[in-house]
């Protein structure tokens, strides 16, 4: 099984074509972004191309119909060629019964397009919690999602002591990792690279081996992670000037280099 970790652009300034250059000279294998809000279509696409990154694609729907929204959305995103898309869909405001109705369509919009779709474990979204997650797991055994475990952190004020089977089940459906660090009392801690928080890093990389383990148990080929640390004011900042607690870039790179390594001592 192999890695590839790509570089999200939020968070990044300058211009698009210094941005790609950037994360290509990082080594990163791919990046990641909102398809809906990429500006020059064909701009994009030459420069990924000409860089030799893969794209995944994220998507969001904030319509009231986020069924229909989220087939357009993914329909308009494969003009990019992405390997597979991240879905910001749907509402924690939902009812059982169509939350269900809107994961039914989204894995039908997944088997007639081809392309397989990562439902976020985001707060505001259906599968915000890990008790919300576990119950629509069980119902829907086809559903896979992208393991965001820092918004668990911040839902529950915990770092999901008493969520194992959630995890355990989490794991055996994520196709994608986002990995950024949460904390009790939300979803981004102040610079990870700190001792203050090692207990925190070592806690997501446990979870974070567990799907690596069902990657490897089902003989999957590939594993995306992408470092999905974000700017203030998501990212702490110093009260009186508002500056950030870490270098965004830094820390992102940090995170990428860590998980690397992490996944080849569990892989070799």
């Amino acid at each position: 099984m192999h890695l590839k970790v790509y570089k999200s652009l939020w968070g990044m300034t300058g211009p698009l074509e210094e941005q790609i250059q950037q994360i290509h000279a990082a080594g990163y294998d791919g990046v990641e972004c909102a398809a809906q809000e990429i500006q020059e279509p064909a701009i994009f696409k030459e420069q990924l191309t000409s860089a030799g990154l893969d794209y995944i694609a994220l998507v969001y729907t904030e319509e009231s119909d986020h069924a229909e929204e989220l087939r357009r959305r993914v329909e308009g995103a494969l003009q990019y060629e992405p390997s597979k898309i991240v879905a910001h869909s749907g509402r924690d405001t939902m009812s059982f019964g169509k939350t269900i109705r809107f994961f039914e369509h989204a894995l039908r919009v997944e088997e007639e397009l081809g392309i397989p779709i990562a439902h976020e474990t985001h707060r505001r979204r259906p599968l915000y919690s890990p008790m919300s997650t576990l119950v629509l797991l069980r119902e829907l055994p086809d559903l896979r999602i992208n393991a965001d475990y820092s918004h668990w952190c911040a839902v529950t004020e915990s770092l999901l002591e008493d969520h194992r089977e959630a995890l355990t089940m989490a794991a055996r459906r994520a196709i994608h990792i986002h990995g950024r660090v949460g904390f009790e009392n939300g979803p981004q801690v102040p610079d990870p690279r700190v001792p203050q928080w090692e207990g925190h890093v070592a806690k997501h990389e446990s979870w974070w081996d567990m799907i690596i383990a069902a990657h490897l148990a089902r003989h999957e080929e590939f594993l995306t992670f992408v470092p999905e640390f974000g700017p203030p004011t998501y990212m702490p900042t110093i009260p009186g000037t508002g500056e950030p607690t870490a270098n965004l870039w830094d820390v992102c790179l940090w995170s990428a280099e860590r998980f690397r390594k992490q996944f080849k001592e569990r892989t070799k």
